[in-house]
């Protein structure tokens, strides 16, 4: 079949912008300062903790935050814009339903993450130890995980377009009905994959494909002998 002139051809790479927030206010909130629904726009704070917080709705924008603390906080809706989160600690983060632009994680940790039905527009991870990734039903848009580690991600249902994942350990990969364009797993390192279900369709390299045979030929119901 011929190629349409013009139209692109290969696996394309996530658009990433550079998020660098300038011009912030030093900021130090005191118990009680952030209610349900409030928005924080411009600054710079040093620990950010909303571990245990019922905050749905709330909002950050252009800020830098150091430190967040996010275990068992209710932050169904979240929206975070143009801000760079340099430690994200939170054994389990409760954020269903948030959005996320233009957002960069520099380091951390989260044990289990609940980000079903969100949305990840040009957000990077960047050596980030993640246990369970729940993305069911969540929409992906230049996502960059540089340098992680992932236990488990679940993509049931979800949409990912210009992914990929360069330095990046996974373990497993679950999800029926996930729609892939352009995920590109040529650099991670798939040496201990386990399943990789969710992410039929994504781009490997000529020499994953020799050490990854006997995993893609159980998952397809073949019998090698």
């Amino acid at each position: 079949m011929a190629r349409t002139p013009g139209k692109p051809t290969g696996t394309v790479a996530p658009r990433i912008t550079p998020v660098d927030p300038r011009d912030l206010e030093d900021w130090t909130p005191a118990p009680g300062d952030l209610l349900t629904g409030d928005r924080v726009e411009g600054k710079r704070v040093a620990v950010l903790d909303l571990a245990g917080e019922r905050l749905p709705d709330l909002e950050l924008e252009e800020c830098v935050v150091e430190t967040l603390r996010a275990d068992d906080a209710d932050l169904r809706g979240l929206r975070v814009r143009d801000s760079v989160v340099e430690t994200l600690d939170a054994p389990v983060l409760r954020a269903s339903s948030s959005a996320w632009r233009e957002v960069r994680f520099a380091g951390g940790r989260v044990g289990s993450a609940e980000l079903y039905d969100a949305t990840l527009n040009g957000v990077e991870f960047v050596g980030m130890k993640l246990g369970f990734v729940n993305l069911r039903g969540s929409t992906l848009t230049d996502v960059v995980f540089r340098d992680c580690v992932v236990d488990e991600l679940d993509v049931a249902d979800a949409r990912l377009l210009r992914v990929s994942f360069p330095g990046t350990s996974i373990r497993a990969v679950e999800g029926t009905n996930s729609r892939i364009e352009h995920v590109d797993l040529r650099e991670a390192d798939l040496d201990r994959v386990e399943r990789l279900e969710g992410l039929r369709g994504a781009t490997i390299g000529s020499d994953q494909l020799f050490a990854l045979a006997p995993l893609l030929a159980a998952q397809a119901g073949y019998r090698v002998d």
